[in-house]
């Protein structure tokens, strides 16, 4: 029996997707359960498993748009068990060989530099090179020249023949005497310049690929909050010493208790519901001539991914303790590495946080993730001096800064949203008490 093997449905707004990777041959024995190709949409990246066992047919290959619903591959069910009992026959693996003349002629390593060529006696043309024209190979042998030692500009890698004309121009080639300037300039320099300039030229390599779906939006996205928000940014700094002391007081109870480490997302987080609370047009936004107001906080955490930024949501972070929101996290961040995310992951986000402290960031100015009018952004922590009763004294000091949407929170509300996150953060108990 055939099984046919379709694009899933990930969302209302999703109609295409790139077929990034297959994981099975084709033609391979695949389990139900086994993770059988990688789909990529401009929100998110998808693993999508077999449903029933069978022997894998590909009909679409890697790197292929496909619609929602189109048939990629089947999966053959009736002879999966019979194929497994026999195996391969016998003549597998030369048929193979007879099917794929590429793998017999072309090298699995590269080969090792070729040697110059003597000053006299015949020439010997190499191998043909295999993204060579018929006429750039007939320009390499007239100009006598070391294919091996050229490193195409062309796409895939193709040899040119203006590669071929500037390796001649920059070679001392057998019977070509250099340029008058080069001459000049290597004079003075002694004979052990020659191996250094063995076999390569100075290539200036450039490799193009195109912008991947989830890459492409959130670039569009991106544009869009720059292009249609007012959007301004306010700094400020936080003394990070009393929620250094209550982790490194408190994180093997929380470990032991709840499975997993007391981390400083939590601590911003229960902040940022908190000025929130206080300051609701930065919760809101804007829509025509309406402001649109959220009593609840969805919050968005923006969590780097390999395919890029992406910004899950912890739902109504309100009602969340610390354990939970640590949880909500430590989920999250799993599903982004494991490729799990759901598009009812990404939606919904009323307040996004970013901390670009994890890769060093000493400050930045995030940019908003429309329709929301505001975002955190959390930098990393150092220590510096700074003055405190009269005296100068070093603390733990974190930069922050709130990006907000200047058509709906004014400067005042900003400054004073950024401040309240500020006291809550130097005076966890205020977030504890709700004061």
């Amino acid at each position: 029996m055939q099984v046919e093997i379709k694009v899933p449905k990930v969302g209302e707004s999703v109609r295409e997707g790139i077929l990034a990777q297959w994981f099975k041959a084709d033609g391979e024995m695949v389990r139900k359960g086994e993770l059988l190709y990688l789909l990529e949409t401009d929100k998110i990246t998808l693993e999508i498993s077999a449903e029933a066992d069978g022997i894998l047919k590909i009909l679409v290959p890697e790197g292929q748009t496909v619609a929602v619903g189109e048939v990629i591959a089947t999966l053959e069910t009736g002879s999966a068990e019979a194929v497994v009992r026999q195996g391969p026959p016998a003549e597998a693996p030369p048929q193979r060989l007879q099917a794929e003349p590429s793998e017999v002629l072309a090298p699995v390593e590269p080969s090792p530099p070729v040697p110059d060529l003597p000053e006299q006696g015949p020439w010997t043309p190499l191998e043909p090179h295999a993204f060579m024209t018929p006429s750039v190979r007939k320009l390499a042998e007239e100009k006598r020249v070391d294919l091996a030692r050229i490193s195409g500009s062309g796409p895939g890698g193709r040899v040119t023949r203006g590669d071929i004309l500037l390796f001649v121009e920059e070679s001392d080639l057998p019977g070509r005497a250099a340029k008058p300037g080069m001459q000049a300039f290597s004079a003075g320099l002694p004979d052990s310049r020659e191996p250094a300039m063995e076999g390569a030229h100075p290539v200036e390599e450039t490799s193009r690929k195109p912008m991947s779906p989830i890459r492409q939006r959130i670039a569009e996205r991106l544009v869009a909050a720059k292009q249609n928000t007012a959007s301004l940014t306010t700094f400020n700094e936080i003394d990070m010493t009393r929620v250094q002391e209550l982790r490194a007081r408190y994180k093997d109870v929380f470990r032991e208790r709840y499975g997993f480490s007391l981390g400083i997302m939590s601590f911003f987080v229960r902040a940022s519901v908190e000025a929130l609370k206080a300051y609701p047009e930065v919760n809101a936004f804007i829509d025509g001539k309406d402001v649109v107001y959220h009593h609840y906080v969805h919050m968005g955490i923006a969590v780097g991914g390999g395919k890029g930024l992406v910004v899950p949501v912890i739902r109504h972070a309100e009602r969340l303790g610390f354990q939970e929101i640590e949880q909500a996290i430590a989920q999250l961040v799993q599903k982004v590495k494991d490729n799990r995310l759901e598009l009812s992951d990404l939606e919904g986000g009323t307040f996004t946080i970013t901390n670009g402290g994890v890769y060093g960031s000493l400050l930045s100015t995030p940019l908003l993730n429309s329709p929301q009018s505001g975002i955190l952004g959390m930098h990393r922590i150092d220590q510096r001096p700074v003055a405190m009763g009269g005296q100068v004294v070093v603390r733990p000091m974190m930069y922050v800064a709130l990006t907000y949407d200047h058509r709906i929170v004014d400067g005042r509300e900003a400054v004073s949203f950024l401040k309240r996150i500020k006291e809550c953060v130097e005076d966890p108990e205020r977030i504890m008490l709700e004061i």
